[in-house]
């Protein structure tokens, strides 16, 4: 099992393909083939980018036959969001104190 790791993570997603080939595979499970067909590169190119998403703990595979079937990691596909949540939580925060602090205006 491939952990996440948070690093492999924003790497991977700083990449478009790789970000398209996610929002794909939030629709269901697919194989390469089904990925390559919607996307301007060839299939070899696709594997590539499943490979670094898997990697980074966000794509999960299992074997159907002589095909592989894509997916989402759940788990690091949630990490990720808890990593988000918290940066959010963060910067709300901050601009929250940072509104606190201001001199009221007089009208």
């Amino acid at each position: 099992m491939v952990t996440y790791q948070s690093e492999e993570v924003w790497a991977a997603l700083g990449d478009r393909t790789r970000r398209a080939v996610l929002l794909r595979l939030a629709e269901g499970p697919m194989a390469v083939g089904e990925l390559a067909a919607d996307l301007p590169v060839s299939r070899p190119a696709v594997s590539q980018h499943l490979k670094v998403l898997k990697d980074a703990g966000l794509v999960a595979e299992r074997a159907v036959g002589a095909r592989r079937i894509y997916r989402l990691d759940e788990v690091g596909v949630a990490a990720l969001r808890d990593q988000l949540d918290t940066f959010w939580a963060r910067a709300l925060s901050g601009y929250q104190d940072l509104v606190g602090q201001l001199p009221e205006e007089k009208s």
